[in-house]
């Protein structure tokens, strides 16, 4: 089975690649013999089954040479965040939709009809909502990249209606706790309120404290993603789209959990502070959803917040007392 993951040497992109190197392929459908991530940059994940195609989505030339030949599965996750969306109208649509349908098209070409697994957001919901955002509410977003992914989702349904894809749409939680560097998602905050703190630098929340956000942790995404490879389109019926489970939990609670988990000085290194960008747009966001349908077709979701910050916790570095010649750096 050869499978291509575009944004491939992301942070999702390369631990979705190493879960379908490791954990024995793909639902239903057996192991996968070669991947091909397609980035800007390489892929880090070091295998001989990986090949690293180096170019832009948005390149015919780059995106024909990587979707062709047999290709079983497509995992679509480059994308332009929701600040840089926001920030740059021309760049978010370029990219979020046009370069979508052309992956579509190189796909459509394809011998037979790969199955091809679009990430999206809960940013394509917007305006007045219930508590608990059922399945069938209709996407009414109100940030320039949920309007993108939108319109990716209707894409992706559509080559699937008329059969030159086999597709399914994955509407991702805020993913944390993620590793590394704050990026240019109007969620970064979420992450960076916990990570942060737990690697001694300072940070800021730009919420209020009641705000409501739903949240998966980066192993129960992958998970997710992993399944959705492989399930039966018929199980999935002419609705293609799915609310991936998550927990809700508001900024006060995670920072809550910061403060049993870490101390009280790290719960003082995040300031309340006040960003009316992301405000608008994390605001404008569901904070629960009724996920009966893909909680019944195999979706998982994490148990408690607590469980996400150890699971960050975890992939920390030990301390090292002083002396002690490790061999190999430490840094996350």
């Amino acid at each position: 089975m050869r499978v291509v993951v575009t944004g491939g040497a992301g942070f999702l992109g390369s631990r979705l690649i190493e879960a379908l190197l490791t954990g024995g392929g793909l639902p239903g459908k057996g192991a996968v013999e070669s991947i091909l991530s397609f980035d800007r940059v390489a892929c880090p994940v070091k295998d001989p089954r990986v090949e690293s195609r180096i170019g832009s989505i948005d390149d015919p030339d780059c995106v024909a040479a990587a979707l062709s030949g047999e290709v079983d599965v497509v995992y679509h996750l480059a994308a332009v965040l929701s600040g840089q969306s926001e920030a740059e109208f021309e760049t978010g649509l370029h990219i979020n939709v046009d370069a979508t349908r052309l992956l579509l098209e190189a796909c459509r070409k394809l011998p037979r009809p790969p199955r091809f697994i679009l990430t999206s957001s809960l940013a394509v919901f917007g305006g007045p909502m219930p508590e608990v955002v059922p399945e069938t509410l209709a996407p009414m977003p109100q940030s320039s990249y949920g309007v993108g992914k939108a319109i990716g989702e209707l894409l992706v349904c559509e080559y699937s209606r008329k059969g030159f894809v086999d597709g399914i749409v994955c509407r991702l939680p805020t993913i944390a706790v993620r590793p590394g560097k704050p990026n240019s998602a109007a969620s970064s905050f979420v992450s960076g309120i916990i990570r942060e703190p737990l690697n001694g630098e300072d940070s800021a929340c730009p919420v209020p404290l009641d705000t409501r956000l739903w949240i998966s942790s980066p192993e129960t995404a992958i998970a997710n993603l992993v399944l959705a490879g492989g399930i039966e389109g018929a199980r999935l019926g002419i609705n293609r789209v799915l609310n991936l489970p998550g927990i809700t939990v508001t900024a006060a609670e995670m920072l809550d959990s910061l403060t049993r988990l870490a101390g009280q000085a790290a719960r003082d290194r995040v300031a309340l502070t006040s960003d009316p960008k992301v405000i608008d747009i994390v605001c404008s966001w569901p904070g629960a959803f009724d996920v009966a349908r893909p909680v019944a077709l195999g979706f998982v979701a994490d148990t408690a917040f607590d469980a996400v910050v150890r699971q960050y916790m975890d992939g920390l570095p030990r301390q090292i007392p002083k002396g002690m010649d490790t061999g190999a750096s430490t840094a996350v």
